[in-house]
């Protein structure tokens, strides 16, 4: 079974740019491109994967666009576009030319108003997706799901998916509020998330495997195998685990489902999700 990586990511190391790689990450602090990832696909048994923006800019939908073009197992582009603009319509209408462009995301998990996602001119831009065929990626951090139900529900037809799991303090086994508050979400049909974004959320050093189960427990309790899908967070998950250590949890703990849920999961999902069009 080939598989598809549903969130990865390219870059041009640029200090400012990438100013969020600190000190402790340093081993992240350089380019990652395509070829770089297509050796450790393969190697993994991957066929493609999604690509997802890092910087929000325009300037990232170029080179991410580029890249995709250049590169035929990058199945997908999420991007990024000013949401709040009053010109969002004409540059979603602009992105429209790219089959690989599939989808958009802002980095809520940034911003100091805690519920941004709920600002009338970003639920306006929101509103606009669908018209296009686009889905959009939630990043956001545990504190903001309590915004996430709200958010969705007034948007029943477009695609969503939670990228990382929402980030749960794994690495102080916090779970009961996290749990509480996105086991809410799986009554949304419309919803998907992303297994993706542990390594990084756990202790760099010390995680066990084992750490991330009760996590995939609830996740697959709240979404079910129809609307999960793997993602790597490569190359930022080296800082905390390789690819290989990455793939090898999910793989383990999915080891005991049917082969048919394992490839929902690996593939189909993500293939649909992102309207990518099969072989």
């Amino acid at each position: 079974m080939l598989k598809i990586d549903s969130h990865q990511h390219f870059w041009k190391y640029d200090p400012v740019e990438y100013d969020w790689i600190d000190d402790d990450m340093a081993v992240i602090r350089q380019d990652f491109m395509p070829v770089d990832l297509e050796p450790v696909l393969k190697t993994n048994g991957f066929d493609g994967c999604i690509t997802v923006q890092s910087d929000q800019s325009e300037k990232e939908n170029d080179f991410q666009l580029n890249n995709a073009k250049n590169n035929s197992f990058i199945k997908g582009v999420i991007g990024w576009v000013d949401l709040q603009s009053e010109r969002v319509e004409e540059r979603l209408g602009h992105y429209h030319q790219f089959e690989k462009m599939k989808g958009f995301r802002h980095i809520l998990q940034g911003e100091l108003q805690r519920d941004f996602m709920l600002r009338p001119y970003f639920l306006n831009g929101i509103s606009l997706l669908k018209k296009y065929g686009y889905t959009y990626d939630v990043l956001i951090f545990p504190d903001q799901l309590n915004y996430v139900a709200d958010f969705v529900s007034r948007f029943p037809n477009q695609p969503f998916v939670i990228d990382h799991i929402a980030k749960p303090g794994i690495k102080n086994n916090e779970i009961n509020t996290w749990k509480k508050n996105i086991s809410a979400l799986g009554k949304f049909e419309n919803v998907f998330c992303k297994v993706s974004g542990m390594v990084t959320e756990a202790n760099w050093k010390t995680w066990k495997p084992t750490d991330f189960y009760p996590y995939i427990d609830v996740v697959v309790e709240t979404f079910g195998m129809d609307r999960l899908m793997f993602g790597s967070d490569w190359p930022v998950c080296n800082v905390a685990a390789n690819y290989k250590q990455v793939v090898t949890i999910t793989e383990n703990y999915f080891a005991t489902f049917s082969k048919n849920e394992q490839q929902k999961f690996f593939r189909e999902n993500a293939l649909r999700f992102y309207n990518i069009p099969t072989p």
